[in-house]
């Protein structure tokens, strides 16, 4: 079959990568050579999929369906490997095969030669996900699913940290301030933020990181389960701060949209134990983070949406 990246997946990549990138060129030969090596057989591409990887529906030489997912090096793909692994299955989707018990050599040998990151996963049911519920129990459900991921780091782990990766990203705010002063002050506010919580975070966790409703796939081993993380360590509430903002677009919408957006952050920490302050502060952050990058890279009517969310807070 043909192996042919999705448009969501070229487009995102042409956002990071405006200069080029060969690893989609070179993508159609790297799934190939990945189903061969693991004796599958590919059902199809996963379409829309995903704005950082190729997934295709495959099944194993006795016939157990599962996905092969494939992913640009900067993508962090060992993290995610390593971060589903510890894991275990526990509310998230499970490693299959050769990578579940860390000797995917193949996979490795793939990612030495073509710059992917090779994983097998168990199959969910990727087209329902929690967005599929109405927005109270989608909440329920996402936030259910988000407190069985926040465990203990293992020793001596190699993931990022909060701190590292938002001091990144504070770095292309600034930028972004600087050649757009409309955004200042909120740049300004949400960096301010930043600074306070990371002076005194409360204990770090295997954080899922790029969390929301649509990374939480209906599944046959329990009812749902998270795919598609981005691990970081760090305080949760910077990983729920993401799920606050869901269907922003529909919080825009609503004449009451500021002061939903309070209850959601209220309700929310209450559910999950976590400090409201901060969760209020986090999601400023992502929000401003995720507004401005979005900005950059021409996405305007995203960045109106996070921005003017942004205010709100």
């Amino acid at each position: 079959m043909a192996f042919e990246a999705p448009r969501r997946l070229v487009r995102a990549l042409g956002e990071t990568t405006p200069d080029g990138d060969d690893w989609l060129a070179r993508l159609p030969e790297a799934a190939e050579r990945a189903v061969a090596l693991r004796g599958l057989s590919a059902e199809r591409v996963q379409v829309p999929g995903g704005r950082s990887s190729l997934v295709v529906l495959v099944r194993e030489a006795d016939g157990t369906p599962a996905v092969l997912k494939l992913a640009p090096r900067r993508a962090r793909p060992e993290s995610e490997r390593a971060a589903l692994a510890h894991w275990g299955g526990l509310g998230a989707v499970q490693l299959r095969g050769e990578a579940a018990a860390g000797e995917d050599a193949a996979g490795e040998g793939a990612a030495g030669e073509g710059g992917e990151g090779v994983l097998l996963l168990e199959r969910l049911h990727p087209d329902v996900s929690v967005r599929s519920l109405p927005e109270a129990k989608a909440l329920l459900e996402a936030a259910g699913a988000l407190r069985r991921l926040w465990v203990e780091p293992p020793d001596g782990h190699p993931f990022e940290t909060v701190a590292e990766r938002t001091g990144r990203q504070a770095e292309a705010m600034r930028a972004g301030a600087a050649a757009d002063p409309e955004v200042a002050p909120l740049v300004d506010a949400a960096l301010g933020a930043r600074e306070e919580l990371l002076a005194g975070p409360p204990p770090a966790r295997l954080l899922h990181g790029t969390f929301r409703q649509s990374k939480v796939l209906a599944g046959d081993r329990m009812p749902w389960l998270a795919v598609g993380p981005d691990p970081v360590v760090g305080e949760s509430a910077f990983d729920l701060a993401r799920l606050v903002r869901d269907r922003v677009e529909d919080l825009i919408a609503q004449p009451s949209g500021a002061s939903t957006t309070r209850r959601r952050v209220k309700r929310l920490a209450e559910s999950l134990e976590v400090d409201q302050e901060r969760l209020r502060g986090w999601t400023l952050f992502r929000a401003v983070e995720s507004g401005v990058r979005a900005r950059r890279v021409g996405r305007e009517k995203d960045a109106e949406l996070l921005l003017e969310f942004a205010g709100w807070l």
